[in-house]
């Protein structure tokens, strides 16, 4: 069952890792990887050189702590509202509800988020004038460009991360509940000293294995959803990627920031994992 997988994963992934020798070529597509030149560190230097390399490297940072920030707390907060339901029907109607954007793409929801969010005639903005605020380009203006594709991400995404906390909240022993309204602890006693406490090994697990993801700040909706005006706060590693490689065709350069990315995420993930062994307990091999 394994070996068909272990074959897809071969072809599409370990195979085209031959072609990051091109990171230390001049590339010339009519050549070829064994008739290009090789130009050694030159493409990372000239990476660095770039004015807009460090904006690039801050944006992506920055916007990808917030989405870890947020995929931490808000899905642990509606577990723990869902949790204190009594009606399990209406308990399962809001798990769906929450649930299926998640299975939208960003290609669709970009379109409705266009929508809603437009400066004109947005339902948004709209809402913002009736109450005297003036409208805000929410897609357009840097300075509210970061927070929007980290709150439209986590609505996006908050119900599916909440399934993994119900999972460890259903693991709780019941007991210690009784316990403690025996001994006259309310409910929010007995959230601070029975439910974190519960479900803590699986905040640590979960909270260090996002490490690995500081340098993912989630290419395709940010592509779907920025335009030049805010290449200033929204430009990304990823996206500059896709700029460079495939629209300008400098295809060196662009390999060689995709190798770069992926050697920084190869640290990260390593630290993230044996800080999940030193304090969660968790461990692959």
């Amino acid at each position: 069952m394994v070996l068909p997988a272990a074959v897809i994963v071969f072809i599409y992934h370990y195979i085209p890792m031959g072609g990051l020798v091109i990171a230390f070529q001049k590339y010339m597509p009519v050549k070829g990887i064994f008739g290009s030149e090789w130009v050694g560190l030159r493409n990372f230097t000239y990476i660095f050189s770039l004015p807009s390399t460090m904006e690039v490297l801050r944006n992506t940072i920055f916007i990808a702590v917030m989405k870890i920030a947020a995929g931490l707390v808000v899905p642990i907060v509606t577990a723990l509202l869902l949790n204190e339901l009594r009606k399990v029907a209406f308990k399962r109607t809001v798990q769906t509800l929450i649930y299926l954007p998640h299975f939208l793409s960003w290609t669709i929801l970009a379109g409705i988020l266009i929508d809603i969010l437009s400066p004109g005639q947005g339902i948004v903005n709209k809402a913002l004038g009736a109450v005297g605020i003036e409208p805000i380009f929410f897609l357009g203006d840097n300075s509210w460009f970061p927070f929007t594709i980290v709150i439209s991400n986590e609505w996006k995404e908050f119900g599916f991360s909440t399934i993994v906390y119900l999972a460890a909240l259903a693991g709780v022993d019941p007991a210690l509940y009784e316990s403690a309204v025996i001994d006259g602890a309310g409910r929010w006693r007995q959230t601070w000293h029975i439910t974190l406490p519960g479900i803590r090994p699986v905040i640590i697990l979960l909270m260090t294995l996002s490490l690995g993801q500081v340098l993912n700040a989630g290419f395709e909706q940010i592509f779907n959803l920025y335009s030049p005006y805010v290449y200033e706060s929204g430009d990304i590693i990823d996206t500059m990627v896709y700029r460079i490689g495939l629209e300008n065709g400098q295809y060196s350069i662009a390999t060689a920031v995709g190798l770069l990315k992926s050697v920084v995420s190869l640290l990260l993930i390593s630290v993230s994992y044996l800080l999940a062994y030193r304090l969660a307990n968790y461990r692959i091999f």
